[in-house]
C-alpha cells in the first residue's frame, strides 16, 4: 500500500473570476500535493469575507493565496488594497501571489512593488512554479 504524499500546504486560496482557470489551478494544486484543501473564490469580496471571518482562527487561514489581477467589481489590486488593511496575523500567515495573463509592464511593475505580494506569475499555474514555493 502506498501512503498518500503529504501536501506542502494545508490550505491554498485561489481568487479568479474565470471558472476554467479556477478549476485547472485547483486540479494542479491537488494533483501535485501542493495544497490539501483548496478554497476557490470567483470574487475578491467573497475571499476577503472569508479572511475577515477567520482572522482569529489561524488554522483555517490559507498559507498561500493566488489572486488574478483582472476581475469585475473588485480587481486583484483592489483586493490587495483591502487585504493590506487586515490584521498582521493574517498577513504573517498568508503568502500572496499574483497570477495573471497580463503582459502590461505597468501591471507587472505594480504587482512587484506591492508590500504583501511574494511573487508575480504569468498564468497558468504550473507544477514547476509550485515547486519553487517553499513554506515559511
Amino acid at each position: 500500500m502506498i501512503d498518500q504524499l503529504q501536501s506542502k500546504f494545508e490550505r491554498v486560496m485561489i481568487i479568479d473570476d474565470n471558472s476554467t482557470d479556477l478549476y485547472i489551478s485547483s486540479r494542479i494544486i491537488i494533483k501535485n500535493n501542493f495544497g490539501k484543501k483548496v478554497l476557490e473564490y470567483s470574487s475578491g469580496k467573497e475571499a476577503l469575507k472569508y479572511l475577515r471571518d477567520h482572522q482569529e482562527k489561524i488554522q483555517l487561514l490559507p498559507q498561500i493565496i493566488f489572486v488574478d489581477i483582472y476581475m469585475p467589481l473588485m480587481s486583484g489590486f483592489d483586493f490587495l488594497d483591502e487585504y493590506n488593511k487586515l490584521s498582521s496575523t493574517v498577513k504573517k500567515k498568508c503568502q500572496v501571489f499574483i497570477i495573471s495573463s497580463t503582459i502590461d509592464d505597468l501591471d507587472i511593475s505594480r504587482a512587484r512593488k506591492e508590500l504583501n505580494v511574494a511573487f508575480f506569475q504569468v498564468k497558468p499555474i504550473t507544477k514547476e512554479f509550485l515547486n519553487k514555493i517553499i513554506p515559511d
